[in-house]
């Protein structure tokens, strides 16, 4: 089942329980993919990596809100951004661990030859590709420098 008929599933099930909250989360991936399929060179379909893409932005979106209104103190908009939050990772892959990703970073630093803080473009250029999707580039991007400064 693509992703798309899943979420028109679970929009279904959503307004038959009048959850509004899921409702609302479903909405904004169906948007997303709406704006995925309509853009220059999609031709009508879009793949499984732009499906991971999107989400992953959306993840980001939500991240980057839900910091400023905890900052704001507006509990109830970081609440919603918390459900929304919750309802997109159930379509993204399992997110790694922050041990896993140090020894997935730490395999490329020796793969790449990094020994320094000026080599971080390099490892994280190799890093990117190779944990996209499971995990965000800000986590990954304070674990190359972090392990870069040793």
């Amino acid at each position: 089942m693509s992703l798309e008929q899943q979420i028109m599933t679970e929009m279904k099930d959503a307004m038959k329980s009048k959850n509004e909250g899921l409702l609302r989360s479903l909405r904004a991936i169906k948007a997303e993919i709406i704006k995925a399929k309509t853009e220059p060179g999609a031709g009508g379909e879009i793949n499984e990596a732009t499906e991971q893409k999107f989400l992953q932005k959306m993840m980001k979106q939500r991240r980057d809100s839900l910091e400023i209104f905890e900052q704001q103190g507006r509990n109830d908009l970081a609440e919603k951004e918390r459900e929304e939050m919750t309802v997109i990772e159930r379509f993204l892959p399992k997110q790694m661990s922050e041990t896993e990703i140090k020894e997935a970073v730490a395999a490329i630093i020796t793969q790449t030859g990094a020994s320094s803080p000026a080599d971080m473009g390099k490892v994280m250029g190799v890093a990117s590709k190779q944990l996209a999707g499971l995990s965000d580039g800000k986590t990954i991007s304070s674990i190359v420098k972090e392990l870069l400064s040793k």
